[in-house]
């Protein structure tokens, strides 16, 4: 039964359209994979590659086009080509959906790319300030009042991150943490109260295109504890899509929970201490 079910569908002549958004698919696919590529290992300039980025997610769209209209035809004519077209869709939906979320990224969020915890200060790029030099780089001089207003009003919680140990400890504890993270650290100098503040500077990558962020990090004594100050700034484009201010919080989460477990740590050992003195 199943061979005679089959047999004229065999028969029947391949969709041309099924054929073409197969391919306009898979080109997309590898023009995609090339210009993340490209950005990653910094083959070419960042406006070649995302020039190749936008015209893979144009062949992508056009595909689905095509891929419907082969649908339709298959729908009227019987011709094979099914398989084919599921395919397509497939690896379009897959091209289109992450830029399609920094969309919607891009429309609820302000249009900045200078986050820090200290915009009255912030933390200065010197090191990382020769590598922002380039053709449509994004100046080193923070952003200003305008950034400073609209970063607040989106992500009230980054601020100046207190901790209750002292400053060598949060030095440390910050630069293994960022050392951990895979930054490529630029410059690192160890505080030397009251002379010197701490500093770390470093380049982050975004997740997917890789696009270089700069990371400055400010360590200073206060008190008995010591503050930690980060500026993450995108090293090109107007909007960061929120990859900056996601970055400082989820480093000041893991600055405090370090910090916390250095401090708990201590304490046994002082009591255990004190106990032996208190026997003497």
């Amino acid at each position: 039964m199943a061979r005679r079910f089959s047999a004229p569908y065999q028969t029947e002549p391949v969709s041309s359209l099924a054929l073409w958004a197969r391919r306009l698919a898979v080109f997309a696919a590898v023009a995609t994979l090339g210009s993340i590529g490209i950005v990653r290992f910094g083959f070419l300039e960042v406006k070649p590659a995302l020039a190749t980025f936008f015209a893979a997610l144009g062949i992508a769209g056009l595909s689905i086009l095509v891929a419907l209209a082969g649908f339709v035809a298959i729908w009227q004519n019987g011709s094979r080509g099914m398989s084919m077209i599921l395919l397509a869709l497939a690896l379009d939906l897959v091209i289109l959906a992450y830029p399609a979320y920094l969309g919607l990224q891009y429309r609820r969020l302000p249009p900045i790319h200078d986050i820090t915890t200290d915009s009255i200060d912030p933390p200065k790029f010197e090191a990382l300030a020769r590598l922002r030099l380039g053709d449509g780089a994004n100046t080193a001089v923070y952003a200003g009042l305008y950034s400073a207003e609209q970063q607040r009003a989106a992500w009230p919680e980054i601020e100046t991150v207190q901790l209750d140990v002292p400053v060598q400890k949060a030095y440390d504890v910050t630069l293994e943490l960022v050392t951990k993270r895979k930054w490529r650290i630029v410059d690192a100098r160890a505080p030397q109260p009251p002379r010197r503040e701490g500093k770390i500077e470093a380049v982050a990558r975004t997740l997917i295109m890789g696009f270089r962020e700069d990371v400055a990090i400010r360590v200073l004594p206060d008190g008995d504890g010591s503050r930690v100050d980060i500026r993450s700034s995108s090293r090109y484009f107007e909007s960061d899509l929120g990859s900056n201010a996601a970055r400082i919080s989820k480093l000041i989460d893991d600055i405090n929970t370090a910090a916390d477990n250095a401090a708990l740590a201590k304490k046994p050992a002082a009591t255990a201490k004190g106990a032996v003195k208190g026997k003497k």
